[in-house]
């Protein structure tokens, strides 16, 4: 059930946000957007003009796999950058795990987990969203919760992370997100924006 649905103006829309802040940076840089109710996407590398229409049952190119995975394995998943910014990718640095501190980290991102919104590829970061304008405000979040990490990190402080109920309570709205933005997917429409907190 193909919707037909074109996403290659928010495709390049998010690209330039993403790059203007500097967030799709780095070495195999990539982004994609989810079709809804097929087995395809619109990729390309961050220096591309415009993102090619690619099915996840045909060939792909090497940096469209982790792409193709993702989109595969999480049904909630409607767009995924690879590369980011400069903390983000100075993370892998420093033991490859950013512990939950902020209350909007753990409500938009979560864990650094299977289910969580950021994770590291090969020691790159890979940001995901439920929509373009949700995984441009995961990327921003994740750069400056990256920033204050390994800025205290290398200073030598010590990181605490939220307590385990507050972290609880966010997570569980992020599920109930996901799970919304899956059944969205399944039935070939894009998921609603996710209001306030």
């Amino acid at each position: 059930m193909d919707t037909g649905i074109d996403l290659r103006a928010p495709w390049q829309q998010l690209r330039e946000r993403l790059q203007a802040r500097e967030l799709l940076d780095g070495p195999g840089a990539s982004l994609s957007l989810r079709i809804p109710g097929s087995d395809a996407m619109w990729w390309a590398r961050a220096g591309d003009d415009a993102p090619q229409r690619l099915s996840w049952r045909e060939p792909l190119p090497p940096e469209a796999d982790a792409h193709a995975a993702i989109y595969r394995s999480r049904g909630d998943a409607g767009a995924v950058a690879i590369g980011g910014g400069a903390y983000g990718r100075c993370l892998a640095d420093f033991g490859g795990g950013l512990p939950q501190v902020f209350d909007e980290q753990a409500r938009h991102i979560g864990p650094m987990a299977a289910w969580g919104n950021v994770l590291l590829l090969q020691g790159r970061p890979a940001c995901l969203g439920m929509t373009a304008t949700r995984l441009a405000l995961n990327a921003e979040l994740f750069e400056k919760c990256a920033k204050a990490y390994v800025l205290a990190v290398a200073a030598g402080g010590r990181v605490k992370p939220l307590p385990w109920l507050v972290r609880a309570i966010a997570n569980r709205r992020l599920r109930k997100d996901q799970q919304r933005a899956a059944e969205r997917f399944m039935q070939g429409q894009l998921p609603e924006e996710s209001r306030g907190y």
